[in-house]
């Protein structure tokens, strides 16, 4: 995660059933450089900004914890106090769908899917 400001889209990610595909088709089309991550048993992938090891996205595949997550771009937002924030969302009318330790995948009440994510949660 890049910037951990609250407020912040600190990181962005794709995940799918074909990974290895998508990232082929971004390393052509935008010129990611892909940088495998270690997932215990098979490898997600860091997309890295061109000719640097500077991540700029994720393509992950839909397995293991990720299997529920929506095949989309799915942004990351940096909030100071997960359980606050969670609990706003459920308030306003949305959703939380998913919850992990610093995460939670929510639903907003128009229907649009993000994570939230607070760096510090314990």
């Amino acid at each position: 995660m890049a910037d951990e400001r609250p407020g912040a889209i600190a990181w962005v990610d794709l995940t799918v059933p074909a990974a290895t595909q998508l990232r082929d088709f971004y390393r052509e089309v935008v010129g990611w450089e892909p940088s495998p991550v270690d997932m215990g048993g098979y490898e997600d992938f860091n997309m890295n900004m061109p000719g640097t090891d500077v991540p700029a996205a994720g393509v992950c595949h839909a397995r293991g914890g990720n299997a529920a997550l929506p095949p989309q771009w799915l942004i990351y937002v940096v909030v100071r106090d997960l359980s606050a924030s969670a609990a706003a969302v459920e308030k306003l009318g949305g959703a939380v769908l998913q919850r992990r330790q610093r995460y939670c995948l929510i639903r907003d009440p128009a229907g649009a899917v993000m994570m939230i994510y607070q760096p510090d949660a314990k």
